[in-house]
């Protein structure tokens, strides 16, 4: 005889069928695909959500319905780990095998993750639930609690928030409120009351360039309605426009942190004046990119590289100034541009670790540092602080022995800490730290901005008729496989100034990824297209190779 909770699933299963046709695969963004054929994955996922939490014996899950800057027709939900983390790699291939099996596999797909997981079915379940803007996610999230209650879960469904305050949210439950209180206002309150304190400390004397104005794209996503909470707290003290804000546009569709950095210029909705400070959020918001507009009416855009060298520069002059040792490290993929290097290391002297492509390598390696800085270039990023560095930060803070100004760099450092969501990369948190760092600078975004000049890149695919011929070393930098193929990438990049070039293959598709960068565009465009050649002559190339530049 089967089991009550067995016998629940089951027949919840039944009531939301997997169609043959349709099959799904957990990466890092968690399942995304058309919102319309998700039903049954979001049940699914209940299940799931609810044996991970039984597995870690009670402790809160969380469960995110989004599909980030998808567009509005496509959906997604991923897990949230207790310290608000990714989803486990094992529990990703689990929630794979949950997904795509049939209703009749469905008993022995659960009974294989309770027998090696060694999951104890009588452990309480609690799962904290939430979801985007999108008019789908309200179904799913409907079907996703069905599922978690037929297991007999407990949940706590947050409604409307943003992909890292869910992440926030199941941290500080987790760790009994020592990291915050887990609701939207005690999220606001942690982050404005640091920022407030900051920016007293810094005391800006309003003689450089920094200004408080801000235009925000929005996204017409769910980054948009947080920001005019968030306002309600700063009390004035950033002045915040929100452009495409979900009243009239759709979701991602000409605006949002992807479409402006692809794009290279603003969303058509933002009247954008010379030299105004931009931001643009993601669907989500746990993506930023600054932008404006220079002279000759010319685009500027501050990537997820110039926010990282910004805040891991900061950092270093607190710890500097409070005497502190701390191991900082700026973490980056191939994909950074080489000018961010050079002066992390030749001007920030902050060591530099490369990953690979991807967010979670990027959060494992800075894992490895005291103080891990680490960003996409496409605005995706945070800071991680190891469990000693708060200690450490305190027993400066209060030695009365040292002098003011290391007392008060340790208490600046002490602050910061509270300001970053460290659970994930974080809109609104990372808005908040640039905006103080620029404060204390005085700086424009022009200023900012002049801090390096990115040198002149291109970025092209080439069809291959299969991608696992390319294998790679060196964090993505070097190939091993093909034979051949990286002693011409070497030769051609020796024929051009301040030049590299590295290819990777695609993660989801039979294309391989060419990425080049060089003193002007033109040699870029050259080197890219060139290096792109050999790749379709020595990996199979599928159509034709690329074009050289007229």
């Amino acid at each position: 005889m089967a089991s009550s909770w067995l016998t629940s699933a089951l027949s919840g299963a039944s009531r939301h069928p997997k169609r043959p046709e349709h099959s799904y695969s957990y990466g890092t963004a968690g399942f995304r695909t058309k919102a319309d054929i998700l039903e049954p994955v979001l049940y699914r996922v209940g299940l799931l959500a609810v044996l991970r939490s039984k597995a870690v014996k009670g402790s809160t899950i969380g469960v995110m319905i989004t599909a980030s800057h998808n567009p509005v027709a496509d959906n997604g939900v991923k897990v949230v780990e207790p310290m608000g983390d990714m989803l486990l790699a094992q529990w990703e291939s689990y929630a794979t095998s949950l997904a795509n099996g049939r209703e009749d596999d469905l008993e022995s797909v659960l009974q294989d993750i309770i027998s090696k997981e060694n999951i104890d079915m009588e452990q309480s379940a609690n799962v904290f639930v939430a979801r985007d803007t999108r008019p789908s996610s309200v179904s799913l999230a409907e079907v996703l609690i069905e599922g978690i209650q037929s297991l007999s879960g407990q949940y706590v469904n947050y409604g409307l928030l943003s992909t890292p305050q869910l992440h926030y949210m199941v941290r500080c439950h987790n760790t009994q409120g020592s990291y915050g209180k887990s609701t939207e206002t005690g999220y606001y309150e942690k982050l404005t009351n640091a920022f407030t304190k900051l920016r007293q400390k810094n005391g800006g004397n309003g003689k450089g360039s920094y200004s408080n104005q801000i235009l925000l794209d929005g996204a017409n996503g769910v980054g948009a309605l947080k920001v005019e909470q968030l306002k309600e707290h700063l009390k004035g003290q950033l002045d915040i426009i929100v452009n495409n804000d979900g009243s009239k546009g759709k979701l991602n569709e000409e605006c949002g942190a992807d479409y402006v950095k692809i794009q290279q210029r603003p969303p058509p909705e933002m009247d954008v004046k010379p030299e105004t400070k931009c931001v643009s959020f993601d669907g989500d918001a746990d993506r930023i990119v600054y932008f404006y507009m220079g002279k000759g009416g010319k685009f500027k855009l501050l990537d997820g590289d110039k926010i990282a060298t910004l805040i891991a520069g900061y950092i270093q002059e607190l710890l500097t100034e409070a005497g502190i040792q701390l191991s900082l490290g700026l973490i980056q993929t191939a994909y950074a541009n080489g000018s961010s290097t050079h002066y992390a290391t030749k001007m920030l002297n902050v060591p530099i670790a490369c990953t690979r492509t991807g967010v979670k390598h990027l959060h494992h390696k800075a894992q490895e540092f005291e103080v891990g800085v680490y960003f996409e270039a496409n605005g995706h990023g945070t800071v991680l602080f190891s469990p000693s560095v708060i200690p450490k930060l305190d027993e400066v803070c209060q030695d009365k022995s040292l002098s003011a100004g290391k007392k008060e760099a340790a208490t600046k450092l002490r602050l910061l800490v509270d300001l970053i969501n460290e659970t994930v990369g974080d809109a609104i948190s990372d808005l908040l730290v640039v905006e103080t760092i620029l404060y204390q600078k005085q700086w424009s975004i022009e200023e900012w901005n002049s801090s390096y000049t990115d040198l002149p890149n291109r970025q092209l695919k080439v069809k291959v008729k299969d991608r696992a011929l390319i294998q790679t070393t060196d964090a993505e930098r070097k190939t091993t496989s093909p034979a051949g193929l990286q002693s011409a990438i070497d030769e051609l990049v020796a024929q051009y100034n301040k030049a590299r070039s590295f290819v990777r293959p695609s993660g989801t598709e039979d294309v391989v990824r060419v990425y080049a960068e060089a003193d002007t565009q033109i040699a870029a465009d050259e080197l890219a297209a060139k290096v792109g050649v050999k790749v379709h002559e020595l990996a199979q190339g599928v159509g034709d190779p690329p074009s050289l530049p007229s």
